[in-house]
C-alpha cells in the first residue's frame, strides 16, 4: 500500500537509527535521556537528529514504555480570563486521562512564532497539540503542521478546519443571539468591540452581529465597530473611542467578558448608569461576568465540555497512532491526526443586569 506524502516525508526513528548505525532503542534512549548510551554515541545521534530534522513522536518515546502521553498547549502572552479558565479545564481533563500537559507561551500571534513554539513542544516530547485561537488558524494547512506529524485538536474556533478536529460553539449564532436580544430590548445604536482580526471566533461573532442588524433593517455603521485585543486595557480604549462619538452608542457588545468589564468601568467613569444609559454584553461567562456591577449579560461557552471532548479526541488519535506504528514495524509515521470532525456544542445566553429587562 502506498504511503501518504506526509508519511513519506516524515523522518522516522528508524531513519535516524540507520544513519547513525545504531538501534532504534538507542535513538529512543537518547531522545528520552534514558538507558546506558556512551557520550560519543549520544552526541552523534543528537547531531543526526538535528541534521535530519527528526521530531520525536509518541511511538519513539514509548519504545521504552512507561512515560505517559504529553499534550502540548500554546497560549498567547495576554491576560485573559478565558485562557485562564481554558487552561484549568484542559489540565483537569488531561489529568483525568493520565496525560501530562506541557504549556508554552508564544508571545506573538504570527505563523512563524506558532510554528516555532509547536516544534519546540514536540521536540520536548509532546505527543499531540491542543490549539486555542489564534494558533489553530495560524497552523492549519501549513507545511509546519504536516512536518510535526502529531495529532492536533482545536477548541473555540469559528468553524471546521481541514487537518484537525475542532470543538466549538456556533459563534455566528451566538453573536446574532446577543444582537437580537439588544434589539428586542429597544437598543438601536449598537456598537461592537471585536477581538483581533486574526481570531476567527471573533470574526464570526462580528458577522452574527451584522446579520442581526440586517434582519431588523438597521444599517451597519463602521464607526460603531472598534477592535480590541481581548484585554481589559484595550476594552477601555475601544469604549472611550465609541463613547466619544458625536452620536455615541446606546449599547456595546464586547467579544469577551474582559472587554465588557472595561466598557462598564468606562461608563461608570463618565457618570453613565448601565443599563439605563448604556447596555453592555460580554462573551464566555467567565468569573469576571459576576464580579462587575451590574453583572454581565453574556454568552456562556461550555469550556469544561470543550476541554473534555478535545482531550477525548486526542486520546483516540494517540491510540490509533500507537497501533499503526506497531503494525507497520517502524515504516509508518507515528503521528496520526484525529479524523477531521467538527464538534459543535450548545451555548447559553445568560441574561443579567447589564441589559434592561423586557
Amino acid at each position: 500500500m502506498r504511503r501518504s506524502r506526509q508519511q513519506r516525508d516524515r523522518v522516522t526513528i528508524q531513519d535516524v537509527a540507520q544513519r547513525a548505525g545504531v538501534s532504534a532503542m538507542t535513538v529512543s534512549n537518547v531522545v528520552n535521556r534514558t538507558g546506558k548510551v556512551g557520550e560519543s554515541t549520544r552526541a552523534r545521534v543528537r547531531a543526526i537528529i538535528e541534521e535530519m530534522g527528526y521530531v520525536p513522536s509518541q511511538a519513539a518515546r514509548h519504545l521504552v514504555g512507561a512515560a505517559p502521553a504529553r499534550i502540548g498547549l500554546i497560549y498567547l502572552d495576554i491576560e485573559s480570563m478565558f485562557l485562564s479558565l481554558a487552561h484549568g479545564e484542559v489540565s483537569a481533563a488531561a489529568a483525568e486521562k493520565g496525560l501530562q500537559l506541557m504549556v508554552r507561551r508564544a508571545g506573538a500571534a504570527t505563523p512563524d512564532k506558532a510554528a516555532a513554539v509547536a516544534l519546540s513542544l514536540v521536540r520536548s516530547g509532546a505527543d499531540a497539540l491542543l490549539l486555542i485561537p489564534p494558533f489553530a488558524e495560524l497552523l492549519t494547512g501549513t507545511p509546519a503542521l504536516r512536518t510535526l506529524g502529531v495529532p492536533a485538536v482545536a477548541i473555540a474556533t469559528a468553524g471546521p478546519l481541514p487537518d484537525m478536529a475542532t470543538v466549538r460553539i456556533d459563534n455566528h449564532a451566538a453573536g446574532r443571539a446577543v444582537a437580537d436580544l439588544l434589539i428586542a430590548r429597544g437598543y438601536r445604536r449598537i456598537a461592537i468591540i471585536t477581538g483581533p482580526g486574526g481570531h476567527s471566533d471573533s470574526v464570526a461573532r462580528l458577522d452574527g452581529y451584522k446579520s442581526a442588524l440586517a434582519a431588523h433593517g438597521i444599517p451597519f455603521r463602521p464607526e460603531l465597530c472598534a477592535e480590541g485585543l481581548f484585554s481589559f486595557e484595550t476594552g477601555l480604549i475601544a469604549t472611550d473611542i465609541l463613547l466619544n462619538l458625536p452620536q455615541p452608542p446606546d449599547a456595546i457588545m464586547a467579544a469577551n467578558d474582559d472587554m465588557a468589564a472595561a466598557a462598564l468601568w468606562a461608563a461608570h467613569r463618565r457618570g453613565l448608569v448601565p443599563p439605563r444609559d448604556l447596555a453592555v454584553t460580554g462573551f464566555d461567562d467567565t468569573l469576571v461576568a459576576t464580579r462587575v456591577w451590574p453583572a454581565l449579560t453574556t454568552v456562556r461557552q461550555p469550556i469544561k465540555d470543550m476541554a473534555v471532548r478535545a482531550i477525548d479526541l486526542l486520546v483516540e488519535a494517540l491510540g490509533r497512532s500507537a497501533a499503526a506504528s506497531g503494525a507497520a514495524a517502524g515504516g509508518m509515521v507515528a503521528g496520526i491526526a484525529p479524523t477531521p470532525r467538527d464538534v459543535v456544542l450548545d451555548f447559553t445566553l445568560v441574561e443579567r443586569g447589564s441589559v434592561r429587562p423586557a
